[in-house]
């Protein structure tokens, strides 16, 4: 029996190689990985960005696409090694696992546990007391943004 649900939307989490370098825990590189997550949204409008984070050997994000997820991929994948390697003066050499892993957010609940699991991750590595003090996550990009401010009516 078919489930009615109604808005099916996508998350990824990409690894970088845990066997290797993690150059995820060099702040310039994480900033550059970061700097794209952002980027593919604001700029490219591949996807609307709900959460991410760029932990020291692995990458989580929460998006609602608008482009094809191979396109999305290929280009948050793409143009971070490309940066990551030339900050690393390497060349032909990935950067990236080739696997990623992808899954449905089935309902708002999930979605928003989702967002918690996320923005969560490095406090739970221990790497930030709260998840708005991590600068490579979507809790500090969000902390930076002005508040509109209140009108009363």
């Amino acid at each position: 029996m078919p489930v009615d649900v109604p808005s099916l939307k996508p998350t990824a989490s990409w690894n970088t190689r845990r066997w290797g370098p993690a150059w995820l825990k060099q702040s310039q590189i994480a900033g550059c990985v970061a700097e794209t997550i952002l980027d593919g949204d604001r700029v490219r409008a591949l996807y609307s960005l709900i959460a991410f984070v760029v932990m020291p050997n692995h990458v989580h994000l929460l998006i609602e696409p608008k482009a094809p997820a191979p396109k999305i991929t290929q280009y948050v994948k793409g143009v971070s090694a490309r940066r990551a390697n030339e900050l690393l003066q390497r060349t032909g050499q990935p950067f990236w696992q080739d696997e990623s892993f992808d899954r449905w957010v089935r309902s708002q609940r999930e979605r928003e546990k989702i967002i918690r699991y996320i923005e969560m991750n490095p406090v739970s590595a221990n790497l930030a007391s709260e998840p708005e003090l991590f600068r490579f996550s979507s809790a500090f990009a969000h902390r930076l943004k002005p508040v509109p401010p209140h009108t009363t009516g």
